[in-house]
């Protein structure tokens, strides 16, 4: 009998999940994802990846497994963000500080970090890194505040609201403030029923088509959608980005869209970037890419 999840992806050499997850392992620090596993028709244990509560259990699972995280608990209706992506892209964050010779008192900045506080929680178990945290939602910001709190982690991680939500930098960063690097996750769709569209589209993938239109990984609105969509908020990011050149050396993003990169680039040049970068990241069927910039 085959015990281990396999992944059909390509990710960073460093990343913990390149090689699939070991269900029967995962269970035994996480017990609550046993009532989801099963045993396809190829004899391997696995869960429902369709199911959001399914999904929620097996990334927790992952997170007390490998990352030394104690309590890891958020509203269901919040984004459960999938643990070996969101890891791979501290990996190659890594790879970009050190290819820059930045290698210690690293302190990054999660731009939209959310309720799960997922990258901070990431980048510190991996790099030891410090982070400052924001997001426009008081409330998933309480609850990853709980997160720190019962994970003990309130000297390396700390939280800012943004209560602008047309800002990004504005009304966060202050002329003091010294950060190695920033990161994001941008909303990427224009409206719900965009993101309705897209969920339906994966279901389909899944053979699962004729399902309720259920996301598995959730979601509310301030983190899967922005008005203007994916393009908008990263018009704003890359414009902020030039106000605020001494506060950051590099700034990065996760793009969804390959179609906005070039746009991205015509845009950076004008504002003056020094370098700019893209590091391609190959997800299962999903291909994603990070662009990176600095004004030093």
């Amino acid at each position: 009998m085959n015990l281990k999840i396999k992944t059909n992806s390509k990710f960073h050499s460093k990343n913990k999940h390149k090689s699939g997850y070991d269900i029967e392992a995962l269970c035994e620090v996480y017990p609550e994802l046993l009532i989801f596993v099963f045993e396809n028709k190829y004899e391997t244990k696995t869960i429902d990846f369709a199911n959001p509560k399914a999904v929620k259990a097996l990334n927790t699972a992952l997170l007390f497994k490998h990352y030394n995280i104690k309590f890891w608990e958020f509203p269901d209706t919040n984004l459960c963000p999938p643990i070996p992506g969101r890891v791979d892209y501290m990996h190659h964050v890594a790879d970009l500080l050190k290819s820059s010779k930045i290698s210690e008192s690293i302190n990054v900045l999660d731009i939209g970090s959310g309720a799960s506080c997922i990258y901070p929680i990431l980048g510190q178990a991996e790099y030891n890194w410090k982070f400052v945290a924001t997001d426009i939602d008081g409330t998933s910001l309480k609850n990853a505040q709980n997160i720190i709190n019962k994970n003990k982690l309130n000297t390396v991680i700390s939280l800012r609201h943004q209560k602008e939500a047309s800002q990004i930098f504005k009304g966060i960063l202050n002329e003091n403030d010294k950060f190695s690097v920033s990161i994001c996750n941008p909303p990427f769709y224009k409206s719900e029923a965009e993101a309705l569209e897209a969920t339906t589209r994966k279901l389909k993938g899944l053979n699962r088509e004729g399902d309720k239109v259920v996301r598995n990984f959730s979601g509310t609105q301030n983190e899967l959608w922005y008005k203007g969509g994916e393009k908008a908020f990263l018009h704003t990011y890359l414009y902020e980005s030039s106000l605020f050149k001494e506060q950051c050396v590099w700034f990065t993003t996760l793009v969804s869209k390959k179609d906005l990169v070039k746009g991205m680039y015509t845009s950076l040049k004008k504002l003056g970037a020094t370098d700019i970068k893209t590091i391609n990241m190959g997800q299962g069927h999903k291909i994603s890419r990070i662009v990176a910039w600095t004004y030093k």
